[in-house]
């Protein structure tokens, strides 16, 4: 039996370092996106926009799915969605095979919003990848390629990418 160097070990820590770091950096820059692009009926929280990208990647997505996806109370989803359909970004619907449920769906106000932000988040990642020697860009293509791969292997249920889902 053979036991584990130190140098995997330190390689290991470094990546979660590096991936945790840039997270951080996706954050900040998620952020800046929001603001760059807000207007005075744009979503005030950075929850209600999580909340609006759970259910553009699940059109239709029920109230009680959406709250198991955010980890929150079905008072505090609730609120959320309050507020995203008072500025038009939302619409809630009755659910056809059950009558206590609510579907939830994003305006094409709402889609436009986040397409907004995505535009200029991308706009930001496509300046800076660009400037990435090729070898490292192909790198990064496919550490993120295996990380996502992992994220839905071990959480298949809980972490969907965007556009995993067109339709509930």
């Amino acid at each position: 039996m053979t036991t584990p160097d130190a140098a995997p070990s330190a390689t290991l820590h470094h990546t979660i370092h590096s991936a945790s770091t840039i997270t951080e950096l996706l954050d900040v820059m998620w952020e800046r996106a929001r603001h760059a692009t807000s207007h005075n009926t744009a979503p005030s929280s950075t929850s209600q926009l999580r909340l609006m990208y759970v259910i553009d990647r699940e059109d239709g997505i029920r109230m009680r799915t959406a709250c198991r996806r955010l980890a929150s109370a079905a008072p505090t989803v609730t609120r959320m969605c309050d507020r995203l359909q008072a500025i038009g970004f939302l619409e809630r619907l009755p659910c056809p095979d059950n009558g206590r449920e609510i579907l939830l769906r994003l305006t094409p106000a709402g889609k436009d919003h986040l397409q907004r932000i995505r535009d200029e988040r991308d706009s930001v990642l496509h300046q800076a990848i660009s400037q990435m020697p090729p070898s490292q860009r192909h790198a990064l293509a496919a550490g993120l390629a295996g990380l996502l791969a992992q994220f839905e292997t071990t959480h298949s249920g809980d972490l969907q990418p965007p556009g995993a889902f067109s339709a509930a």
